[in-house]
């Protein structure tokens, strides 16, 4: 683990799993997801691109006109920062406002098929950005990249639960913990916090670190790999 950050991953679910953003906002009132979230202190967090195509984003996808792909490893670091707030989409598709007054910057991480004319748009947007992987994203070589090149030391996956899986499936994460939230869902096809992994998957087994309860019958769990 010595040559990536400390990866955790952190999320918020209903008692049957789900993780439906619009349903947690009608549970999650008084059980503090963000305070959790800095008392957990991993200043660079990480989402997947359908995540952040409904919770960050600009609307509207990106219009490639010169679609050549950028066709090799490479990185671009605006600026230095305690912690970056981190989106894997790797085709590079994804639209964002101007960054250079974030108090947190953004950080896109893309594959090597992105258009090399998206990683310019990027840095129009004053926004650094990771490019690795052949076909897809290559999850452990960008994590190593965070920890060589942005001292990225720790850090948070906080999903959705493809990403979450990916990072499962790839062996990189170090402790899952999860705010189990006083509700059921119930609804069909709804996303759970791990998902996507290949058919026949092996259970991951997990190490209890330690629980938290709260007032309103919400609890922390958190697991080590």
């Amino acid at each position: 683990m010595n040559n990536r950050p400390y990866i955790l991953c952190y999320m918020m679910m209903t008692v049957d799993g789900r993780i439906d953003c619009p349903m947690l906002t009608k549970v999650s009132e008084g059980i503090g997801y963000d305070v959790i979230m800095k008392q957990l202190d991993a200043p660079t967090n990480l989402n997947g691109r359908e995540t952040a195509r409904l919770e960050i984003a600009l609307p509207g996808t990106f219009e490639k006109g010169d679609s050549r792909p950028y066709g090799k490893e490479g990185f671009c670091k605006m600026r230095e920062a305690s912690g970056y707030e981190i989106v894997v989409d790797s085709r590079g598709t994804l639209l964002w406002p101007d960054d250079s007054d974030a108090e947190k910057p953004r950080l896109i991480i893309v594959s090597e098929q992105a258009p090399e004319s998206y990683l310019g748009y990027l840095e129009q947007q004053h926004i650094s950005w990771i490019a690795c992987g052949t076909e897809r994203v290559d999850l452990a070589r960008a994590v190593q990249i965070l920890k060589a090149e942005f001292a990225v030391d720790r850090m948070m996956v906080t999903g959705g639960g493809t990403v979450n899986g990916a990072f499962l499936d790839a062996g990189l994460l170090d402790e899952v913990a999860i705010l189990l939230g006083p509700a059921i869902d119930g609804r069909a096809n709804m996303k759970a916090v791990f998902d996507g992994l290949p058919e026949g998957h092996e259970p991951v087994r997990l190490k209890l670190k330690g629980v938290t309860t709260y007032d309103d019958g919400a609890m922390l769990i958190r697991y080590t790999l």
